[in-house]
């Protein structure tokens, strides 16, 4: 059975990539951080589809802690999967965080840059021995990176993703040597938890929103999550260093 690792999946796009995975016949180790009760949701589902799939905390801002989870995915591949190696890593663990590049504090900056930046890079780092050879990295981005999407109040968070853009292209490189495919998706607005909900605490902004996408309405999890599904698999094999903005036509 392929396996894949699938941070942040408690909930919104990496809730929908863990399932639609496990869907394809896919394994699932997931993440969560605060929202246990999530990541408990996620494996109710893959299981009652059939699935098989296993949650474990991880705080992808503190990377003290990588050590140890990787020892505890090891443990779990070889206990409920019966391997050594996994083919997929999908690093879509983060949060949000805005303010005026005026009013940015050093705490905020250095909290974003860990958890958006560093804590991605370290992550993969630590699990490429596990990895296996011909598997995949997924990155989740932003569009708040591309020149048509600036948002004042993200200049941190969007320098950030942008900076992973850039990472992604040097990992692509990298890992080609072992056969493995390393890819971004640029997600626009989507209606998750994301950003403290803000969608699901002001649904009033969702109708004006949608008039940015020249499709007409807000993403959803889904939207994005069948994209990053398709990259992992045989129907992505020929595509790695890029940056895929999946944005319904966002601000186009």
């Amino acid at each position: 059975m392929k396996t894949a690792v699938v941070t942040g999946a408690s909930s919104g796009i990496g809730q929908s990539t863990a399932v639609l995975l496990a869907e394809r016949g896919v394994g699932v180790i997931l993440t969560y951080s605060s929202n246990e009760q999530g990541a408990k949701d996620t494996v109710a589902r893959i299981e009652q589809s059939g699935g098989t799939a296993v949650a474990l905390p991880l705080d992808i801002g503190d990377t003290a802690g990588f050590p140890a989870f990787r020892e505890a995915v090891a443990r779990v591949l070889t206990e409920t999967f019966r391997r050594e190696s996994f083919d997929h890593l999908v690093n879509n663990a983060g949060f949000a965080g805005t303010a005026m590049i005026e009013d940015t504090g050093e705490p905020e900056f250095d909290r974003l840059t860990d958890g958006l930046f560093k804590g991605p890079f370290f992550l993969t780092q630590s699990l490429l021995p596990l990895l296996a050879d011909g598997g995949t990295v997924v990155n989740l981005t932003s569009n708040s990176a591309s020149p048509h999407v600036t948002a004042p109040g993200y200049s941190v968070y969007a320098a950030l993703k942008g900076a992973v853009v850039v990472l992604t292209r040097y990992m692509a490189k990298e890992f080609s040597t072992r056969g493995i495919r390393v890819n971004s998706v640029a997600p626009g607005a989507t209606r998750t938890r994301f950003a403290d909900d803000a969608f699901g605490k002001n649904p009033e902004i969702i109708p004006e929103l949608a008039r940015t996408f020249a499709l007409g309405r807000v993403g959803e999890p889904d939207d994005i999550g069948m994209v990053i599904a398709m990259l992992t698999s045989e129907e992505g094999r020929w595509i790695t260093g890029q940056n895929i903005e999946v944005s319904g036509g966002q601000n186009l």
